[in-house]
């Protein structure tokens, strides 16, 4: 095998290591060609704790229990020492350098950082126990910590001369069990995430021995595991090879001058630093015309989707369109129906109101006939009583007459026997007769003073019965009079009834060609119901056309009227029937 064979990349991928990640987190790893370049060692890579990369088991036996601990009792007793060792020097330090007024307070401030720094740490160990790490949390320690040591260190300086090699002795002694407690606490923070989470990825560390050997290479290839996110140590070596064992195959290939290579040949170099393998920086191009020709392909397709949609869209526009011409044409036909029957009711209306007048003026001419009959036959009646109280009266006259006829021939007897008897002799006998004929004509005349006072009373009679007449002809009169008044009222109500009617018919038309609603329609209606019971609202305020239409149209007849049972609608309507007419509205 020579190296000219390539592209093949220099060594298998570790499986055990993780694969690179890209910043940007999308790209995935392509797949390897096989074969390897050189024959390159294992390196026998450590985690950076140092430990080897095998999972621990996921139980404690007891023995593991018993050291872990007392492992735990002896960081507790290295943090009691620590903070007993730096309690008093920072105390008093805060108290004298630090400007703290006074001891105590000096005192609470090194508690106060103690405790800090305590519960930072609880908090960071608490939150590794339940999976959920806070990472930047040991960082505040870590500063917290340093200060500490700083104020340890401080409190130790000498004053008044030169430092000397024991002072620094002293003040690195000062941060020697702060920096083990730290260690410490990492210690047991990396444990229990190791235990919490054992299928968690371990970066590798890289050999002491290659910082020692080569710095400068050495930091780039940290800087390169950091940065893209290479937890192998080894699989960033096998990379390095792939890239030299690659440029020395494009140099062989171009006969040293590399600059003839394509830009896709450079590729691999290019795109080094930005994490990418060969393998990877080699299938780019192929890569990218594939996501080139996957978004043409979503394109089309988003093209199609919204065409399709655009398509659903107008059909569904269509359809709502339909529905919505099927309710309007319902509503056409529901306000038709309702016109019509607003109509038929005005037509009847108008034709019993015509019918009602035909009738009264029937009525009134036939009771206007009676009335005459029934004067020409009280006239007659009259007449006739008239007649027979004469015919009496005559009656009594001829009889008085004949009474005193016969009261005169009985005088003229008398006189006659007298005279001849006075002739024959003058006896007492004569003188009784002519006494008797001196009787008789004082009671003929008193029976002709009873005919004169009967004539009289006669007279009398007929002039009170022809009075009584006269009164009767005017009673009869005055009945004619307000048969006649009451008929012509009729008839002017009948008149206003059809006037109403027709009114109400065209107002019904005007409202037909406003379209105005069913609710619209029986507020105007009660406007103008209370219009024609006498509602005159020109010149009235809003509340008294209120009074005043609710003194004539009541609740009942609006229910009665528009056959509603709802008090509340009915009031409602006449409320909305008061605005319209104070609003001018007049049919």
């Amino acid at each position: 095998m020579t190296i000219t064979d390539w592209p093949r990349t220099a060594a298998d991928p570790d499986p055990d290591s993780a694969p690179s990640v890209a910043v940007s987190g999308t790209r995935e790893p392509v797949s390897q060609a096989p074969g390897t370049v050189s024959d390159a060692p294992d390196f026998a890579s450590e985690t950076e704790s140092g430990t080897g990369t095998e999972t621990s088991p996921e139980r404690l036996t007891g023995s593991q229990k018993w050291a872990a601990g007392a492992i735990v009792i002896a960081a507790l007793a290295l943090a009691g020492i620590g903070l007993y060792l730096s309690f008093e020097h920072v105390a008093v330090f805060a108290h004298k350098e630090l400007r703290f007024s006074t001891l105590d307070k000096g005192r609470l401030f090194a508690v106060g950082v103690d405790v800090g720094i305590m519960v930072m740490i609880a908090v960071d160990l608490l939150m590794a126990w339940l999976k959920r790490p806070i990472s930047w949390i040991r960082y505040p320690v870590w500063l917290l910590t340093a200060a500490t040591v700083v104020l340890n260190a401080a409190s130790g300086a000498p004053k008044g001369r030169a430092w000397e090699l024991l002072d620094y002795i002293a003040a690195g002694a000062h941060g020697v069990v702060p920096v083990l407690f730290i260690m410490v606490v990492e210690l047991g923070r990396t444990s229990i995430d190791r235990i919490v989470r054992p299928d968690q990825a371990e970066r590798d560390s890289i050999p002491w021995l290659r910082w020692v050997l080569a710095p400068v290479a050495t930091a780039r290839i940290f800087r390169r595991m950091r940065l893209w996110g290479v937890t192998s140590y080894p699989e960033m070596i096998r990379r390095d090879q792939d890239l030299i064992a690659y440029e020395q195959w494009l140099k062989r290939k171009h006969k040293g001058d590399i600059s003839q290579a394509s830009e896709d040949e450079l590729l691999p170099m290019k795109m080094a630093p930005y994490g990418y393998t060969v393998a990877e920086a080699l299938a780019m191009p192929d890569k990218q015309e594939q996501a080139a020709q996957e978004r043409e392909e979503e394109a089309e397709r988003r093209r199609l989707d919204a065409a399709t949609r655009g398509e659903v869209a107008r059909a569904e526009s269509e359809a709502e369109r339909l529905r919505a011409k099927g309710k309007v044409e319902a509503v056409r036909a529901e306000v038709d129906g309702q016109t019509g029957q607003a109509r038929a009711h005005a037509r009847a209306q108008v034709s019993a109101a015509e019918r009602a007048a035909a009738l009264e003026q029937e009525a009134l001419d036939q009771a206007v006939m009676a009335e005459a009959r029934a004067r020409e036959a009280e006239a007659e009646r009259k007449e006739a009583q008239e007649r027979e109280a004469a015919a009496e009266a005559d009656l009594r006259a001829a009889e008085l007459e004949r009474q005193a006829a016969e009261k005169r021939k009985e005088a003229a007897e008398a006189d006659r026997i007298a005279a001849a008897e006075a002739q024959a002799i003058e006896t007492r006998t004569i003188a009784e007769a002519r006494e008797a004929a001196a009787e008789a004509n004082r009671r003929a005349a008193e029976t002709e003073k009873a005919a004169a006072e009967t004539r009289r009373a006669a007279a009398e009679a007929t002039r009170k019965k022809l009075e009584e007449d006269r009164r009767q002809e005017a009673a009869l009169a005055d009945i004619a009079r307000a048969k006649k008044e009451a008929a012509e009222a009729e008839r002017a109500a009948a008149e206003t009834r059809r006037a109403a009617a027709e009114n109400e018919r065209r107002a019904v038309e005007i409202e037909d060609e406003a379209k105005l609603t069913s609710r619209q329609r029986a507020v105007r209606r009660v406007a103008r119901m209370a219009l024609a019971a006498g509602l005159v609202p020109d010149g009235l305020a809003y509340d008294d056309i209120q009074h005043e239409l609710c003194e004539r149209i009541s609740i009942a007849d609006v229910q009665r009227e528009f056959d509603v049972s709802s008090t509340d609608t009915a009031s409602k309507y006449r409320q909305e029937a008061v605005v319209l007419i104070a609003d001018g509205y007049r049919p």
